[in-house]
């Protein structure tokens, strides 16, 4: 069984999804170079950002993975931003249509992240500051509770552009409200097994909650009795 992963950030992904993988799938090992698989490897490749991601990197990617010819599954993750999940897989499978591209015995999988990474780390109820005190926190929290509403539901709060801005401001003000650092570059805390766990638990507790999370939760859960077999 092996994977190959091609994921849209340059940073957190390549950081955040290994460290999940060790503790989700123990069983998988990362190689640093495509063609290094065996058995029960991943290679991952960013493809640091959206067009390039689809439009360069997808095809370019596929076309390692039938040159290799060991590949069970291609996972693609990226950012559905300001579009819906459904516009964003509409749009790969447009571009693979039109472009004539199959996929042949390897399965594509679409994981995307609604509305980006720090979404889903918005949901972890441990580090939601219950009484908060300073601003802009205050007024995030006032804005939208997402200890008690999903993450994924949140809108746009009138200072940002953009949806995943905003995400990510929240998350950094909840941390710095517990003495925390977060960046792209160093997402800390996030990495760890404890983090994962309250994600896992949010959506056990809810199951309604971070469905582009779960998504990526139950592929792994469908992998995971194969690798150990």
């Amino acid at each position: 069984m092996n994977l190959y992963f091609l994921v849209e950030g340059k940073r957190t992904e390549r950081k955040v999804y290994p460290a999940w993988l060790k503790y989700l799938l123990p069983e998988l090992q990362q190689v640093q170079n495509y063609d290094e698989v065996n058995k029960n490897n991943y290679y991952l490749f960013s493809g640091e950002g959206y067009p390039s991601i689809i439009y360069d990197h997808l095809p370019n990617a596929i076309a390692d993975i039938h040159a290799i010819g060991k590949y069970d599954y291609f996972v693609v993750c990226l950012d559905a931003e300001e579009n819906t999940v459904s516009c964003v897989q509409q749009e790969i499978d447009d571009f693979l249509t039109a472009e004539k591209i199959q996929m042949g015995s390897t399965q594509l999988v679409l994981i995307i992240q609604n509305r980006c990474l720090e979404t889903w780390f918005l949901g972890n109820r441990k580090i939601y500051s219950r009484q908060p005190q300073s601003k802009p926190l205050l007024d995030y929290a006032r804005y939208y509770d997402i200890s008690v509403n999903c993450p994924e539901q949140m809108g746009k709060y009138h200072k940002f552009n953009t949806h995943a801005q905003f995400h990510e401001a929240y998350l950094k003000e909840l941390f710095r409200a517990k003495n925390i650092n977060y960046s792209k570059k160093n997402p800390g805390d996030v990495q760890k097994q404890h983090y994962l766990e309250q994600l896992l638990t949010r959506i056990q507790d809810r199951n309604h909650d971070l469905p582009s999370f779960q998504s990526f939760i139950n592929f792994c859960n469908i992998i995971k009795p194969k690798l150990i077999s």
